[in-house]
């Protein structure tokens, strides 16, 4: 059987500061997008290039901020300059931690988290 992973979905609250921060933050581009007015919600669909697997913004009109739960940590992508975009997050204002590594080894991660308060775990590209 084969299986393919297509998306992940986040409920944001406020979509134009979640589509900055994916696109202008990271190479993520609009793939598609889906607008339902009349049901007060909107779906856009965002992708990196050279993968298929979307992340799914859906913005429900009218809502409340929403809360993460502590069973879901993160998504992750990985990066060929690990400085640059650490860099270039503390910047814009992210809040970014530090650069780091596994115990006995060199930094090769950090952390940014979005206007939503999801995660993104940037890793140095092997």
């Amino acid at each position: 059987m084969v299986q393919k992973l297509l998306h992940a979905c986040y409920r944001v609250h406020d979509l134009d500061a979640s589509m900055k921060f994916y696109t202008e933050l990271f190479d993520f581009t609009v793939s598609r997008e889906r607008r339902f007015p009349e049901h007060k919600f909107d779906l856009v669909y965002l992708t990196v290039p050279g993968s298929d697997f979307e992340l799914e913004l859906t913005y429900n009109y009218d809502a409340d901020p929403y809360t993460i739960g502590d069973g879901f940590s993160h998504l992750a992508i990985a990066v060929d300059d690990l400085e640059a975009m650490h860099e270039k997050c503390v910047q814009a204002g992210y809040e970014t931690t530090d650069l780091k590594g596994l115990p006995g080894n060199k930094p090769s991660y950090f952390f940014v988290t979005d206007p939503d308060g999801y995660r993104l775990e940037v890793m140095l590209e092997k």
